[in-house]
């Protein structure tokens, strides 16, 4: 391997040659950047079920997405509304990457979920409950199982590598990805598939309700999620997928893959704190970013902007803001928070996320953190809030942080 392949502790570096997106902003890359970019909150009542006696009856739902165009009309019925989003995302990362030209046993997947098929799960438990154990799908546990999204791409794909699936909550996406590239560099694949997927049903708003995480604004949807806005009063449930394709950077440029960043950097640590609450001032996290940094061999002040967590609730936007402090100082880059258009997909939020970071550092243009008018006393940062901000070409660093005490960051970082 050429000397200019390796990083700075001589492993391969970790090329991104592909994504895909089925989102609440868009089910093409195109679409789904232009609308982040203008800062246009997807929230809205909900249309997948009757949500009247909800709580909270708004979300961030994907929308004009025809899962057959994937499966076909037989092998729809058989898959999980969060199956569709992932497979069809990841089918769309494959694409995008062009000819892979890969050995099958050397071409894995991760797929990651917060929880996997609940709408098979929640349908299968009330058809139990309510007609008997006759009415169960003999599909309910291929369906709802957590690693349904794994093997589905694996198997159409042919890829006999490791496929698996990575459930850390809303850290998921974000995990999937690192551990990808820590596959690439050890060389244990060739090439990674790797992502996040999500979807709710109505017992998931109500129980997040019910927690008090929600944002309760049934009123204005379109204005609830506001991250690190001083008047953020909690999250918007959201769904979707986003898939990388991941190689060494060596093998992309001999195939003439086009290059959209590298994967440069990945943190992964534990709060050990609380299972919903982050630690105090946000420790955690912040070890997490500068694992992340020292993984890239980077200094903060490398960093062109962040892509926060930010889930517009009040402990955890203040937690994530100290942290951020405290490893890029007061006068550290600039931040944008990307939930503000999508709401909280959980465990595809960082995968997205991360697609967003990417294709903001090749663009240079900082999206703005949609809703946030005022920003919080607590909160101290550069926030791009209006509009977008055009800076230069510089790494970037996406958080991802879960419940369960989860963190995940990912720092990206520009081909030469």
């Amino acid at each position: 391997m050429n000397d200019d392949a390796r990083d700075h502790l001589g492993r391969p570096r970790v090329a991104v040659t592909g994504i895909g997106v089925k989102a609440p902003a868009g089910n093409d890359v195109k679409s789904f950047w232009s609308t982040v970019r203008a800062g246009k909150s997807m929230a809205r009542t909900i249309e997948q079920f009757d949500a009247t006696a909800l709580p909270v009856r708004f979300a961030c739902e994907v929308r004009d997405f025809d899962p057959v165009e994937y499966f076909g009309p037989k092998e729809v019925r058989r898959q999980d509304r969060v199956t569709h989003f992932g497979f069809a995302a990841a089918t769309d990362a494959i694409k995008d990457a062009g000819d892979l030209g890969a050995d099958p046993s050397r071409c894995a997947v991760i797929a990651a979920t917060g929880v996997g098929g609940l709408t098979t799960l929640q349908e299968n438990v009330t058809a139990f409950m309510e007609k008997g154990p006759s009415r169960v799908s003999p599909f309910f546990v291929p369906m709802m199982m957590p690693n349904a999204t794994a093997g589905a791409i694996s198997i159409h794909f042919g890829f006999t590598g490791p496929a698996f699936c990575i459930s850390t909550a809303c850290a998921a996406g974000a995990n999937a990805i690192g551990e990808a590239a820590r596959m690439i560099r050890d060389s244990s694949a060739d090439v990674v598939v790797a992502g996040g997927t999500e979807a709710f049903t109505s017992v998931v708003v109500a129980a997040f309700a019910r927690m008090g995480a929600l944002s309760s604004r049934n009123d204005e949807p379109e204005l609830a999620s506001r991250p690190f806005d001083a008047e953020r009063d909690g999250f918007v449930m959201a769904e979707g997928a986003a898939f990388m394709i991941l190689e060494p950077l060596e093998r992309a440029r001999a195939r003439g893959a086009k290059v959209y960043g590298e994967l440069s950097g990945y943190g992964r640590n534990a709060d050990a704190y609380h299972i919903t609450a982050p630690s105090p001032g946000g420790v955690g996290a912040a070890v997490c970013m500068q694992q992340a940094l020292d993984d890239a061999g980077l200094n903060s002040g490398d960093v062109g902007h962040v892509n926060a967590h930010g889930t517009s609730t009040p402990m955890n936007d203040s937690a994530e803001a100290e942290a951020i402090r405290k490893v890029f100082g007061h006068d550290g880059p600039p931040v944008t928070g990307s939930k503000g258009v999508l709401g909280h997909m959980v465990g595809a939020a960082g995968a997205v996320e991360a697609v967003i970071a990417l294709v903001s550092m090749t663009d240079g243009v900082v999206p703005p953190t949609a809703n946030t008018d005022r920003i919080g006393d607590d909160i101290g940062l550069d926030l791009v809030t209006g509009s977008e901000r055009e800076i230069a070409t510089l790494p970037v660093i996406s958080n991802s942080f879960g419940f369960g005490g989860h963190n995940a960051s990912l720092v990206m970082t520009p081909t030469a």
